[in-house]
């Protein structure tokens, strides 16, 4: 009897702060967006852009960047992921030029990563990020062809983070 009143007591804060952070996002994801929000096109190149400078994150909307080759040969791309989301989601790079990635988390007390598994084309990487320093990935893609980029987080019994929209792909081209 004693192992189930401690269970209890483990449990039940659980319980509570898994609601509080997942139970207001999970009410928040039926709602449809409003006509203004799907007029604006994320399909041009843009930079990572916070919440708080009024851009959302809807599942499904593509937000694309092509990177930049710097002064020393290195492909650079700056990623900004959080409440279920990456800012650019989609990334293109050119074959065999090192890229190196920067990733940095908004605001927040949920944990979240950054996953790409393709070993064959020269990408194969799992790193979990914060929002004071970024996460810098470095790697040259060998292959061209579309790679996906995802969160593989997960809280109990609700959706993962990938199903919740935080995915991507990284597009390798000549």
């Amino acid at each position: 009897m004693r192992y189930f009143k401690y269970m209890g007591v483990a449990i039940v804060p659980l319980f509570i702060f898994t609601y509080a952070v997942y139970g207001q996002e999970a009410k928040q994801e039926g709602q449809p967006a409003s006509a203004q929000e799907m007029k604006k096109d994320t399909t041009s190149e843009t930079k990572p852009a916070a919440k708080e400078e009024g851009h959302d994150h809807a599942k499904g909307k593509v937000i694309r960047m092509v990177a930049t080759i710097g002064s020393d040969g290195v492909q650079h791309v700056e990623v900004l992921g959080g409440e279920y989301f990456y800012d650019p989601n989609h990334i293109v790079v050119k074959v065999k030029v090192p890229v190196e990635l920067k990733v940095r988390k908004t605001d927040g007390y949920v944990p979240h990563d950054i996953v790409v598994k393709a070993p064959e084309a020269g990408i194969d990487f799992k790193t979990d990020f914060g929002s004071k320093e970024p996460a810098v990935i470095k790697f040259t893609p060998t292959r061209v062809g579309k790679y996906p980029m995802y969160c593989d987080k997960r809280v109990l019994f609700f959706k993962s983070h990938r199903d919740r929209g935080m995915e991507g792909v990284i597009e390798v081209v000549e």
